[in-house]
């Protein structure tokens, strides 16, 4: 008698473990419902936060792009927030993280962001004169003595983020391709953090040479920022892929689309003039590959940047 009960009691502790293993492997009612329902929410937020590279000041910025997130708003219909971060890495971080849903990057930061997040989407690049390239350049204070790329040798040259394109990686393979000066052995080399603070960094004399955006760079000296009797251009690059607008492939594919078209299809003049381009041209991942071929030449560690 004894041995029967120890045995049933056995048995049903049997069952109840695998009740209990069922349990866990079946989610109760709703819950599968729920994370269905965040998943949604994670891929067709209530407000898209656009984020935009931060060359000049942050309010500067988004003053100048209010127009922007005008057309933005009314055109995908929905709330639309633009963010400026401090730099181009916490750029790459933010949406990462999933801070941000849209971002504008300058062609390296982009590449550096591809290699950590595989489902970032380049989808659109900046037209100018025509086509989706852009240069950049090296200048120069006019009363330095600097008239060629190889004169930098032994003068200390600005650059903006370590992590921008032609305000760091163009310029310093200019300098070391053209003008057989390398940073570190050849001149001394710093960062200022935007293209901006290179050409003024070049007017004030903090630093005799720098590498910045030549679009950039014209503008400041169409406002008046910048005194071409004070700093001149000695020197452009060719062209490269322009900036890429890039998406977080985990938002919902119609709104991926629609945010896609909304720059293919973007013509007013009063949005395009502070981004100082001409419209939007689709463009690809593979388009970057000479930039990653730059890198390369360079030895860059792109995990150290």
């Amino acid at each position: 008698m004894k041995k029967r009960f120890v045995l049933g009691m056995i048995l049903a502790l049997t069952a109840m473990l695998a009740v209990g293993c069922g349990s866990n492997n079946t989610a109760p009612a709703g819950t599968n419902a729920a994370n269905e329902t965040n998943a949604a929410k994670a891929s067709k937020p209530e407000k898209l936060r656009v984020a935009l590279l931060p060359d000049e000041s942050p309010s500067t910025v988004i003053t100048n792009n209010t127009a922007l997130k005008e057309y933005l708003s009314k055109t995908l219909n929905m709330e639309v927030e633009l963010v400026v971060t401090t730099d181009y890495s916490s750029m790459i971080e933010a949406m990462r993280n999933g801070k941000i849903d849209v971002g504008y990057y300058g062609p390296l930061s982009y590449v550096l962001l591809k290699q950590k997040m595989e489902n970032a989407v380049a989808f659109a690049a900046k037209v100018e004169n025509g086509s989706p390239t852009y240069q950049a350049v090296v200048i120069a204070g006019a009363d330095t003595g600097i008239q060629s790329l190889s004169d930098v040798k032994g003068k200390t040259v600005a650059y903006g983020d370590v992590s921008s394109t032609s305000s760091h990686l163009i310029p310093k393979e200019m300098l070391l391709s053209e003008g057989k000066a390398e940073a570190g052995k050849d001149y001394e080399e710093q960062f200022v953090g935007a293209h901006d603070a290179v050409a003024m960094a070049v007017q004030n004399g903090n630093a005799q040479a720098g590498g910045l955006s030549k679009p950039i760079f014209e503008s400041m000296v169409e406002k008046g920022t910048i005194d071409p009797n004070k700093v001149k251009v000695i020197a452009e690059s060719k062209p490269y892929p322009n900036y890429p607008w890039v998406l977080n492939g985990e938002l919902d594919a119609e709104l991926q689309e629609q945010i896609k078209q909304a720059f293919y299809n973007l013509k007013d003049e009063a949005v395009l003039k502070p981004l100082k381009g001409e419209g939007f041209a689709p463009i690809e991942d593979k388009d970057y590959d000479v930039i990653r071929n730059m890198v390369e030449l360079l030895g860059v560690d792109l995990e150290s940047v």
